[in-house]
């Protein structure tokens, strides 16, 4: 086990898989850094490897949202918040990651498709410790965040697909989106 783990991710809607991931990543160090990428428009640039990770429309939810998504997810699956951090990740700037992350860390990922073949090779780039969790294809990557945006926007059930508190935090936004565009 190693003392400090990095492990990042968008959660535009944390769901079901990415939690998986997020305790697979702790299971392997003392304490667990979550960087949520994209964290706003000035720390988000396109890539090649997924030019669509970077639009407007695949990052509907704030940091804060997200971070409240993180930290709900986690504890409610029994790790004590003593044991993991949430913070920014400009992913797309890894000049700037020794601002935010412990560069001395091990760094997690996932790999499913040419976006994480270019993460890993950004990491071992900057000499980073690296640790791939697990390959898989997009076939059976699981669920995807993009399609429960489109089942919450449809009015399709999805609240099955996330952990408890995450759903909460999502009818929450709703709840506000709603009342703000009605102006009550």
């Amino acid at each position: 086990m190693t003392k400090t783990g990095v492990i990042h991710g968008r959660f535009q809607i944390l769901h079901n898989d990415h939690l998986k991931y997020l305790l697979a990543g702790k299971e392997r160090c003392e304490h667990l850094v979550v960087g949520i990428t994209n964290p706003d428009p000035c720390l988000t640039k396109a890539d090649a490897a997924d030019p669509k990770r970077s639009s407007d429309k695949a990052n509907p939810f704030t940091y804060f949202h997200r971070y409240q998504m993180v930290r709900a997810a986690l504890t409610q699956s029994g790790v004590e918040e003593k044991d993991f951090s949430v913070v920014p990740f400009p992913i797309n700037f890894p000049e700037r990651y020794h601002y935010y992350l412990p560069m001395d860390a091990t760094f997690f990922l996932t790999i499913y498709d040419d976006w994480g073949e270019r993460k890993l090779e950004m990491f071992q780039a900057l000499g980073l410790i690296t640790e791939v969790l697990w390959r898989r294809t997009l076939a059976t990557k699981g669920l995807s965040a993009t399609d429960i945006r489109e089942k919450v926007a449809a009015g399709e059930p999805w609240q099955h697909l996330v952990p408890l508190g995450v759903a909460e935090i999502i009818n929450n936004v709703i709840k506000t989106t709603i009342t703000t565009a009605i102006g009550e």
